[in-house]
């Protein structure tokens, strides 16, 4: 972005700081838009859709894991991060642009007596899987709202890391330490060997083993080493 002000994205389902509002994606990702007011025509024309829902509002926040569909030009993406921990408007088949990943954020019960998991985009799932808890991985269809499948939060399998110094990196759980009263210690390992540690909630699991549920971009969130 140029100039002394950038967009604001207004409030949503992810937080300021872990979103990018959808006039940046239209304008600087896609290019879609050369301008603000031509952008605000492109979203008014209800050609844009996040997680299958038109978006007309230009500020709102696009995160990490939600779908962006534009169905005039067949185009479909999810918002992914790259190795330098930067967003990345990741394109996808229209199979996949069906369903995405949510991590389980919270458990609890709802009136009556239901039991609630809450996601890290703000969704409420009533009536989950029992064996679904903190941290694990749902896949979500989105045009329906059901939970499809799990992943559990387990060494071996295959995460995104979401935040911190090593955003954007894939690897595999190696283990976890458990610091009560400071923050849990996720230990990561990327296919070429090298690993790094990093905060239980910076930890997105993405797949069951080797084998994850959604495309991954270019280079397969492996770091480059400067040396």
């Amino acid at each position: 972005l140029s100039g002394k002000f950038a967009p604001r994205p207004s409030a949503g389902p992810h937080k300021l700081r872990e979103s990018m509002p959808l006039v940046v994606i239209i304008r600087n990702k896609l290019k879609y838009a050369l301008t603000y007011n031509e952008t605000k025509q492109v979203t008014m024309t209800r050609s844009i859709k996040v997680d299958h829902k038109v978006r007309k509002d230009i500020g709102f926040p696009v995160g990490f894991q939600d779908v962006i569909s534009i169905e005039k030009t067949g185009e479909f993406f999810r918002m992914l991060f790259d190795v330098k921990g930067r967003f990345l408007v990741h394109r996808i088949t229209r199979e996949e642009s069906s369903y995405k990943l949510c991590r389980v954020k919270a458990l609890s019960t709802a009136a009556k007596g239901v039991p609630v998991l809450v996601t890290h985009d703000g969704r409420t799932i009533r009536y989950p899987d029992p064996d679904v808890k903190c941290h694990d991985t749902i896949k979500l269809d989105i045009e329906s709202g059901k939970m499809l499948e799990f992943i559990k939060f387990e060494p071996g399998n295959q995460v995104y890391i979401t935040g911190g110094q090593n955003c954007g990196r894939i690897g595999i759980i190696t283990h976890k330490d458990k610091h009560p009263g400071s923050f849990d210690i996720v230990h990561v390992k990327d296919s070429v060997g090298h690993s790094f540690a990093t905060r239980l909630s910076n930890v997105f699991v993405v797949g069951k083993g080797k084998q994850s549920w959604i495309s991954l971009p270019r280079g397969k969130g492996v770091r480059l080493s400067i040396a």
